[in-house]
């Protein structure tokens, strides 16, 4: 059994795309199952359908603006370089409600059922395939998949839509009695998961370089440290799940295929810029290309 994992990653999910549809469409990989967490969460089911050009065109023409009804960031340019700041007004009127999170995301769950459609969910239910997306309960502290085959249309796009929530400046969801937020904070890289579901051979898309290459600048201003923050803390989730999967694999003789990003995309993933979602779609489609033509080249060897 051939199986998708597609990590979390923001914006970066773009380079995700492109790294899929070079192994779809010039591989001809078909996949049995397809696990994601919060941006992968997204990609997945069109990936599973086919549907390349589709999700594509939806990457690089997201916004802030299609993802949040209460948006807590405001982008600044400097010098070429996009950094985030706190957007006062928004937060303060968050807190004036009496809410938890500095924002809400509901813009992004009415963009998911704009774009993945009752027609395209029961075609999928009816299918072979294993579409399966992470969430984190934070209420009992523990991470849980959902498979497309145990709910019904409106409760599998909410699942999708919490999968992406990353809390707390996105919205926190109440649900069958406990809070969830995004699948990345419990398990950013579900490797294993897909390895219990009797996966033989896993191509798994990081978005993430594999070793820093150069030390992160840290937020000049308290918002964006705790952006910085959370990036650290989920910088560690993934290596967690990178190191259990490779041992998992290795008990099981399940076959590993890394892709990593060669390069830092972005120094805040929760920045959606369409000109460089276009470029980093591009860029994954290239990399796994040139991947694949150097492994054919060491095995000619």
């Amino acid at each position: 059994m051939r199986a998708l994992v597609i990590s979390g990653g923001g914006s970066k999910g773009a380079f995700a795309g492109g790294v899929a549809q070079y192994l779809m469409e010039e591989k001809g990989y078909l996949y049995d199952l397809l696990i994601g967490t919060s941006t992968g969460s997204l990609l997945i089911p069109h990936l599973a359908l086919g549907n390349v050009d589709k999700i594509r065109s939806i990457y690089t023409n997201v916004s802030m603006e299609k993802i949040f009804n209460i948006n807590p960031f405001i982008v600044k340019k400097r010098n070429g370089v996009e950094s985030v700041a706190i957007n006062h007004f928004n937060v303060i009127w968050q807190f004036i409600r009496g809410r938890r999170t500095f924002g809400e995301s509901k813009k992004l769950r009415s963009y998911i059922r704009k774009n993945f459609t009752r027609a395209e969910f029961d075609q999928l239910k009816a299918s072979n395939c294993n579409i399966v997306v992470t969430v984190t309960n934070l209420s009992r502290n523990e991470v849980e998949y959902k498979c497309i085959k145990d709910f019904n249309y409106d409760q599998f796009c909410d699942w999708i839509w919490i999968s992406c929530n990353y809390v707390p400046f996105m919205s926190l969801v109440r649900k069958q009695g406990s809070e969830y937020g995004d699948g990345g904070f419990s398990s950013l890289v579900p490797i294993r998961e897909a390895i219990e579901r009797g996966a033989t051979e896993i191509d798994v898309v990081i978005l993430e370089t594999e070793t820093l290459a150069s030390p992160k600048a840290i937020g000049k201003n308290p918002f964006s440290l705790m952006v910085n923050l959370f990036g650290t803390l989920l910088d560690q989730v993934e290596k967690h799940d990178i190191t259990i999967g490779k041992l998992a694999a290795n008990n099981k003789n399940v076959k590993l295929n890394l892709y990593y990003t060669p390069t830092s995309l972005t120094t805040n993933a929760l920045v959606f810029n369409k000109h460089s979602m276009t470029r980093w779609w591009r860029e994954g489609y290239e990399y796994a290309q040139n991947k694949s033509e150097l492994m054919s080249e060491v095995k000619a060897l």
